[in-house]
């Protein structure tokens, strides 16, 4: 993990340093992620066996850990598959704090933040995780797979343009399997108009808290 997050804290909340953000909802981050990026994506009821999450930003680990236990809870045979792209990475430190926040997760958290220790993919009977680390502007082109949705959550497009620009949005549309979908809590017109541009229908939806829009939609 070359390059390492730089924090501070607002509560239980990591903030970034770099972007001056969030790393999720100061109100409630399992109630956003449920919200924005599994709601946004129609799941759980889309779920079946090998569907396959990618997401843009990992962060804590905190949509990982809220879309596992959903498929946990949907008891569908093996694992679901989960390949995230991070460029600054927490510590297993950080994490494994910033998860504490949500007890109810702890029991999945803990496996997650061993792996995240040793520098290891998490493998289980209900999970196969994959974290690429690095510029997703240059991870992502290289990537070999496909995914049935994604979770496009890295930091506020003001503060962090690159991870929203239309080539990076060409290429998510390029890794979405047929009918694929994206959700993210960002209404930006630039985001939207990049995704529509991709190849996606854009929905604006209304979004989590205190932001009123979200976005949302499918490849088309």
């Amino acid at each position: 993990m070359d390059q390492r997050a730089e924090i501070e804290w607002r509560g239980k909340v990591p903030v970034s340093r770099r972007f001056d953000d969030p790393y999720f909802s100061l109100e409630d981050g399992v109630a956003e992620t449920e919200h924005v990026f599994l709601r946004g994506n129609g799941i759980p009821q889309r779920f079946r066996p090998g569907f396959h999450i990618a997401e843009l930003g990992f962060g804590t680990g905190l949509n990982l850990l809220v879309a596992w236990r959903a498929w946990i809870d949907a008891g569908l045979e093996g694992p679901l598959r989960f390949t995230s792209f991070e460029a600054f990475a927490l510590s297993a430190e950080d994490m494994a704090r910033a998860l504490q926040a949500y007890p109810a997760l702890a029991e999945l958290a803990a496996p997650l933040v061993a792996a995240w220790e040793s520098g290891q993919d998490l493998r289980t009977d209900t999970l196969h995780l994959n974290v690429v680390l690095g510029d997703a502007r240059e991870t992502l082109p290289e990537w070999g797979g496909q995914a049935d949705c994604w979770f496009l959550d890295g930091f506020a497009p003001a503060q962090n343009p690159e991870l929203w620009e239309p080539a990076l949005m060409a290429q998510v549309a390029r890794h979405t399997a047929p009918e694929g979908s994206f959700a993210t809590y960002t209404a930006a017109g630039a985001v939207r108009r990049a995704l529509a541009e991709a190849g996606f229908s854009v929905e604006r939806l209304p979004g989590f808290g205190r932001k009123r829009h979200m976005t949302a939609g499918r490849l088309v």
